[in-house]
């Protein structure tokens, strides 16, 4: 089975900087693209970042400059760095992949459970 991990929240002061990690574990034949969601207390969810082909890179405008997504699809794990953090920037942050676990089969979304990301003011 595949599973998705989250890693790297916390709480952090106002500037400062975090990194998440989200790792795939379990086998698979090829990822279409992974990305960074998030949802704060009263939000809908909505997409922080996302990065397919390896190297092709979307951004929420609100964090544009300050938030860097990338991938390691050796290790199958991608990594958000968030810089310049911001009390806005708190809350449950999701990792989602789209990818097929073997040839014969068509792709789909997995989501992780979540890390969370506190930023105090």
């Amino acid at each position: 089975q595949v599973h998705l991990e989250e890693s790297g929240g916390g709480l952090v002061q106002a500037g400062g900087s975090l990194r998440l990690s989200c790792s795939i574990s379990g086998s698979i034949f090829s990822i279409k693209h992974m990305g960074w969601s998030r949802q704060a207390p009263g939000k809908q969810r909505e997409l922080v970042a996302l990065i397919s082909g390896g190297e092709n890179t979307i951004y929420a405008d609100s964090v544009k400059g300050r938030f860097t997504i990338s991938i390691d699809i050796a290790k199958k794990t991608v990594y958000l760095q968030m810089n310049d953090l911001k009390s806005e920037d708190t809350a449950l942050y999701y990792c989602a992949a789209d990818l097929r676990v073997n040839e014969g089969v068509a792709g789909r979304d997995y989501w992780g459970r979540g890390t969370q990301v506190t930023v105090s003011s």
